[in-house]
Parts: structure tokens; sequence; C-alpha cells
């Protein structure tokens, strides 16, 4: 490999993995603050967040990886100009084109990475997060209540709300309780809770050392009783039915369903999907050709008008790949025509812009005056 096109990849491949560190960090900072909102209210455990933060960035990651050699091309080719090196390597027989070889060099490797990401793994991350949710329904009841958050159970019918415990960290301390039935609407208040498990494996919360305060729907009639122990049960979800309904949910979301499930299903549904994941990869090579003239920049003008038309470039390409999908899933455009339509026109592009940077322009002819 000549000096030049080591040199190319090597910087290329530099930048293009610190924009991908970067993403990549950003992106995990914006789940986990959203992962952890979502364990304080209860409504997914915390030993799961980092699980579901690592699937959720594996989900994203075909896109980053594309972006991020877009943008290492791009800072690469920009900054060759703007320090004219170019010049260096014009006056050495090369041209803007010889640029094509080294970034298909890392582009195709890439595309290879992202294509498996997108049709196997990114399926799979999906499926995945299903079955944590599904077993974060699993766990029992009483380990979902949190200190100082209020927990429904049954369908909303039992409230409880409790503090932590002054003595023990692993018990519940003071407890608030609401129970509504057909005959009666209680509110319970005791000074701490257990669980129990009964022989044949029910589960119970026992409240110790409270008082119950009944009143009858519609009469007014009142009840007020003081409890040494007071136990009701708490419902635990059926293990096999709670993952077999996890795992339908998973496959009729057409993000989660394998690809070969896509290839069997004739729906528009499917064919969007499908055209999702095989865009995606191809994107990835049209948007590293794309960088190399969108980069090529006069080093005596400012650089930022410059990127931020290429940001807009590559915002536009995966818009209307998006805009595809959708367009397929309403049945408004064909797969066949779908598939290909954005890439070729920005493949066009890509070769008009290379022509526009390399046309060579006329000499004006000198103006003679008129004898």
């Amino acid at each position: 490999m000549s000096l030049f096109k080591r040199a190319a990849v090597s910087e290329i491949s530099s930048n293009a993995s610190v924009v991908l560190s970067t993403l990549v960090v950003v992106w995990l900072s914006v789940v986990l603050v959203r992962l952890i909102g979502q364990a304080a209210r209860g409504h997914i455990g915390a030993d799961v967040v980092v699980g579901l933060a690592a699937l959720t960035t594996i989900a994203a990651l075909p896109t980053i990886m594309a972006l991020s050699l877009f943008i290492g091309v791009l800072t690469t080719v920009s900054r060759s100009y703007r320090e004219s090196e170019m010049v260096v390597w014009f006056a050495s027989g090369l041209s803007l084109v010889d640029w094509v070889r080294p970034a298909l060099r890392l582009a195709v490797p890439v595309s290879v990475a992202v294509a498996a990401l997108t049709l196997f793994a990114t399926p799979w991350s999906h499926r995945q997060i299903e079955d944590y949710r599904a077993r974060f329904d699993l766990r029992s009841e009483v380990s979902q209540i949190t200190s100082g958050d209020f927990l429904e159970l049954d369908s909303g019918n039992r409230v409880v709300f409790v503090e932590p415990s002054e003595t023990n960290p692993d018990e519940l301390g003071q407890v608030f309780a609401r129970i509504t039935s057909p005959q009666w609407h209680a509110v319970i208040n005791a000074q701490s809770a257990r669980t129990e498990v009964a022989p044949n494996g029910d589960r119970f919360l026992v409240l110790v050392d409270g008082t119950r305060y009944e009143v009858r729907p519609g009469s007014g009639e009142t009840r007020i009783t003081d409890f040494e122990e007071f136990a009701f049960r708490l419902e635990t979800p059926n293990a096999d039915e709670t993952l077999a309904q996890a795992r339908a949910r998973a496959l009729d979301n057409r993000k989660a369903r394998p690809t070969e499930m896509l290839l069997q299903d004739d729906s528009s549904h499917s064919d969007g999907q499908l055209m999702w994941r095989l865009a995606i990869p191809i994107a990835t090579i049209n948007l590293t050709l794309l960088a190399i003239p969108l980069g090529a920049v006069n080093p005596r003008v400012g650089r930022s008008f410059d990127l931020f038309v290429a940001g807009l470039v590559a915002l536009l390409y995966m818009n209307l790949i998006n805009a595809s999908h959708g367009w397929i899933n309403s049945q408004i455009l064909p797969f066949d025509l779908g598939v290909w339509m954005v890439h070729g026109i920005f493949a066009v592009m890509t070769v008009f812009l290379f022509w526009w940077r390399l046309r060579m322009r006329k000499p004006k002819e000198p103006h003679v005056g008129a004898a």
C-alpha cells in the first residue's frame, strides 16, 4: 500500500474511532438516565438497567457506526484541504478520486459488520429487551415495592406505600395500604410488614401492629379494627405464561422478528422492516463515498458552512430511509423500488459532486477592445 493510502486509512480509522466512542458514550448517558428514571418509578428493576442499556445500544449501533465513518472521512478530507496537504498529494499526481480506494478499504468491512447487526443482532436485542421486562413481571409483587413510592397491586384494587425500616434494611417499615372490594373499602396502617410463604406456595404480605378502617360503600357503615397481624395474598404471575406472552409480543413487533421470518412474510410491514435492515449497510458505503467530495473545502473560506451542509445531507439521507420505510409500510411505495430509490439518488449525487470538484474550467479569453 502506498504512503498516501496508509496515511489516509490510518487517519480515517482514528477519527472514526473517536467519533464512534463519543457517540456511544452520549447515547449510553441518555439511555441510562431514562432507564434509571423508569427504575425509580418501579417500572423496571434496578438490577436490569445495565443490561437494558447494553441491549438498547446494540440496536442503535448500526446507525452510529455509519455516521461515525461518514464523519471520520469528512474530517480527514477537510483537514487535508484546510492544511494544504492536498496540494502536496495533487502535485504528486493524485486526485480526489484516489481517496475512494482507502475509504472503501474501511467502508466495506464496516458495512459487513453493520449488516450483521441489522440482520441478526438488532432483532435479537429487541427480543431480549422483552424477556428482561417479562422477568421483571415474574418477580413477586412485594419485591417490586420501593420505599417512598406507591405501588398498585391486583390491578389497582390494592395500593401500598411503605417507609424504610429503621432497624433492618431488608424488611419493610411502616406501611399504609388501601384495599377496595365490592363490599368494603379499607385503609390500613401498620408499624411493619414481612412476607411469608404458605405450604402450597402462596405468598402473603403480613402487616404487624396496625389498625384497619373499613367503610361500606353507599351505607356509611364503618368498622375500626386493631390487629397484631393482618395478611393478604400476593398474586404471583405464571412464569411459563408470562414468558410466552412476552415472546409473542416480541414477534408481533417486527423490529424483533428474525430476518428469516420477515422473508417468509408477505405483508407490507415486514417488507418495510426488511428494507430498513438492508438500507443501513448500503448507506454506510454511500455516505463514506459522499463524504469525500463534501469534505473538499476551500482552505481560504471558513469550514463551518461546508460541515453544516454535510451534516444536513447525512440527516436528509437517514430521514429519507425512514420515510421510505413508512411508505412501504403504507403500500405507497413498492418494495422493489423502495430498497434502491434513496441509495440511487445519493449515488448519483456522489458522482455529480465528484465531477463538480474535478471539472476543469475553461480559462476566460482576454477581452480585446475595439480598435
